[in-house]
This record gives C-alpha cells, sequence and structure tokens, in this order.
C-alpha cells in the first residue's frame, strides 16, 4: 500500500481530533472520552538528488546544479534547484560533481535460450545501466510471454520472437524458416497472435550460402504486419537490399549497410522516409582498446575472454570504415539512429556508444539514440528521458560523458524503477 505523505497524514490526523471530539460530547455524565492514539510519525516515499550535471537524454543543454524528485518509481519533478520545490520529510541524496542521465535501451540483442539464463542476461543488463533490451530473432513463445515478468534490478525484456528467413531444410527452428509468401504471411499472423513487440526478417545470403528472401516475400510479409498493427525490422548486409526494403515499406533496420559506402539514392530513400529508424550495430573497429574499466566487475574468465579479441586488425578496420562512414553521412542527413550491440554482451552498448562517436556523431547525439530515441523505438512511453512522469531509470556517473563519451563507463550507482540497484558484484 502506498504510504501518505507527511501533509495527508496531518490531514488525517486533524480528521480524527475532529471526530473524537464529536465523540466525546455525547458521553453520559461522569465517564471520560478515550485518548486519542498516538499520532504517527510523518513518512513520505520521495527523495531528492540535488547537486549533479543532468542530461535529460533529448539532445537539450544540461542542468548544472540539477534536482531530481523522485517519488516510488516515477520522478516527479526535475530541473535547476531554483525552480523545484523540495517536499518536506523528503530523503536527500546529494551528487555534487556527479552526472546524471538516463538509463541505456538497448535495442538490438540475441538473449539466452531459457527463461532462467534470460533473467540473469537482464540483470546483467541492469548491472552496466541497460533499463531494456530487445531480443531479435530466435526466442521461443514461451520466452516471450514471460515479457511482463517485473524482475528488479534488471532490464526489462522485449521481444521480436523468432525471425522469418528463407527456407534451409535441415537447419535448427532458432527462426522461422519459409518458401513462399503464404508461407510468410502465415508466420506474420502467428507472430501478431503473441503480440510480439516488432517482426524481424533476415535478408542476406550469408555470403552466398543461402538464398535471400525474394522481394515478394518481404513486401508482403511488411504490408500484411503493418497491416496488423506490427513494425517490420530487417537484418541486411547489402545495399542494394536495403533500398528494396525501403521501397517495400520497412519501418527499421537491425544494421546498417555493410558491403560498400552508400549512394545518394539511398541517403534519398532514408530521407524521403522520417519515419525509419537505423539500428547501425557497429563491429569492432580493429584496433586495440582501454578495456580495463571492466576488470574487477566480471568474473576472471569473462574479462580474459573480453581481451581476446582486443587486438589490432586490418580486415575489421576496413569492415567497421564502411560502416562508419555510412552511419556518419546517414546521422548528418537527419535519419533517426538509435542503439544496438547484436550478440549477448551486456556492457556492450558503452563500447557501441564510444564507436558511435567514431563514426562522426556528437556525445550529445549518442545519448540521444541510446535513451530517448531507443525507448521510442521501442514504445516505451514512460522512458527514455529524466522527466517528471517518467520511469526513474538513471545512471550516476562520476564525469561527464559529454566530454568524452567513454565516461559512461564510470558508473557511481544505477537506478531502475526508482530502486538501486545492487552493484556489488556482476551477477
Amino acid at each position: 500500500m502506498r504510504r501518505m505523505n507527511a501533509q495527508a497524514v496531518a490531514v488525517t490526523i486533524t480528521l480524527m481530533a475532529a471526530g473524537l471530539a464529536v465523540a466525546a460530547c455525547g458521553q453520559p455524565p461522569g465517564e471520560q472520552a478515550p485518548a486519542p492514539p498516538p499520532a504517527p510519525a510523518p513518512v513520505s516515499d520521495v527523495t531528492v538528488f540535488e547537486g549533479a550535471r543532468i542530461i535529460v537524454g533529448d539532445g537539450s543543454a544540461p542542468i548544472e546544479n540539477g534536482v531530481l524528485v523522485m517519488d516510488g518509481m516515477v520522478f516527479v519533478a526535475v530541473g535547476t534547484a531554483e525552480e523545484v520545490d523540495v517536499p518536506d520529510g523528503a530523503a536527500h541524496v546529494d551528487l555534487t560533481g556527479k552526472t546524471v542521465m538516463p538509463a541505456i535501451v538497448d535495442t538490438h540483442v540475441h538473449l539466452s535460450e531459457t527463461i532462467e539464463d534470460v533473467r540473469t542476461d537482464l540483470l546483467r543488463r541492469g548491472y552496466f545501466g541497460i533499463s531494456a533490451a530487445m531480443s531479435l530473432g530466435r526466442d521461443s513463445d514461451e520466452l516471450v510471454a514471460t515479457r511482463g515478468d517485473f524482475i528488479p534490478g534488471a532490464a526489462r525484456f522485449f521481444s521480436s520472437g523468432r525471425g522469418i528467413t528463407r527456407h534451409e531444410p535441415g537447419r535448427p527452428m532458432g527462426a522461422i524458416w519459409i518458401d513462399s509468401v503464404e508461407e510468410g504471411l502465415e508466420a506474420v499472423r502467428h507472430l501478431a497472435s503473441i503480440n510480439v513487440d516488432i517482426i524481424k526478417l533476415w535478408v542476406d545470403d550469408r555470403n552466398g550460402m543461402y538464398e535471400k528472401l525474394t522481394p515478394e516475400m518481404y513486401g508482403a510479409i511488411i504490408t500484411e504486419a503493418n497491416n496488423l498493427g506490427v513494425r517490420v525490422t530487417a537484418h541486411i548486409f547489402n545495399e542494394e537490399d536495403a533500398k528494396g526494403l525501403l521501397e517495400a515499406g520497412i519501418n527499421a533496420f537491425a544494421h546498417g549497410v555493410r558491403n560498400q559506402d552508400i549512394d545518394d539514392e539511398t541517403v534519398a530513400l532514408f530521407v524521403e522516409r522520417p519515419e525509419i529508424v537505423l539500428v547501425p550495430n557497429l563491429p569492432g573497429r580493429g584496433v586495440p582498446t582501454d578495456l580495463s574499466w571492466l576488470e574487477g566487475s566480471l568474473p576472471v574468465e569473462t574479462y580474459a575472454a573480453a581481451q581476446e579479441g582486443n587486438v589490432e586488425d586490418a580486415d575489421r578496420q576496413e569492415f567497421f570504415g564502411i560502416q562508419s562512414r555510412n552511419l556518419g553521412r546517414l546521422a548528418e542527413a537527419g535519419v533517426t539512429i538509435a542503439l544496438g550491440t547484436d550478440g549477448n554482451t551486456p556492457w556492450g552498448p558503452h563500447i557501441e556508444m564510444e564507436d558511435m562517436v567514431a563514426s562522426g556523431m556528437s556525445p550529445m547525439d549518442v545519448i540521444v539514440a541510446a535513451t530517448r530515441n531507443s525507448a521510442e523505438f521501442l514504445r516505451m512511453a514512460n522512458a527514455g528521458t529524466l522527466e517528471a512522469g517518467k520511469s526513474a531509470d538513471f545512471i550516476v556517473l562520476d564525469a561527464n560523458p559529454l566530454d568524452d563519451i567513454t565516461n559512461t563507463r564510470r558508473i557511481s550507482s544505477v537506478y531502475l524503477r526508482g530502486v538501486a540497484v545492487d552493484r556489488a558484484a556482476f551477477p
């Protein structure tokens, strides 16, 4: 039950006293009315965080010496110390010298296969300040049904269920394999019936290993899905497929073009469709980077594995360069960018954000992509920015990520839905 604030308690006490006084007037002569019960101590669910630099997440200038007022799971006020009235009886947390930003939303991951393991995946993301994650392409119907489960300290779970791709005999059924338009429509209807958050298509031949979905197939799937109120995102590799999907009405891309630098026609197709969301999912840069921020947070063997691929690699540098230039060009053209990391690396968003800045985006634009844009892409109306009425999902940082985006890794504390995440050990 929600506890009353101090003002409500005072009103209640006054009414109780008045009622007792009326009752005393009706007591028989010589009898004394019973003494009223002792007044309860004032209580409050409100916490006030004071003194921090606040990055709202909408691209606006940060609020210096900011105040966040949190009542239970939501913010009730955010602003400067001069603007915000601090309620009596609230708990106070001094964040002087800290920076606060919204928790990060990862719109492209591949979580584990069992419910128990997925819960662990989501807890590990909470540790790194990730408030939500959407799993794309291999989730069973049983996993999809658990999305509404509340896990304290964990990221929220979104899912596309099983993705749709071209039939390949003998392949494991991690995805829905089709070989005709009708099979594609049947897959869409099933996914819509279990209320997936989005439908994923694989439109990629994996270097000639498989047949691709044809334009006729993916066009029919996109039309049917949109008619049923479900959006569609596409895994792609080639620019040619990106153009076809844009013309067919695709809603989002789970990857950018990876085979070549995009041409003017592709840029124009994106610009003509402002509702399109691009989740670039950049590959590793092929240069050694500082991973010392992970040491001590991860199990020794996990940290060692992370360091194994942290080497110079010319081929990876070239592969990154193509996608980096394509991202920079589309971001400059005004395409909506969200954040996704692929795979199942809970700290991946912090690396992806650094790579996005390396691709020409400003730290502020990257933060907006990773918070507001990604939350809007997942249709999280109550998340993504630090505003009154929004869920209290935020990261307290020891340094300003607007100065250096890698400062998102300098985490002092994480709050998800108003509760501090226990970061004593990696889950």
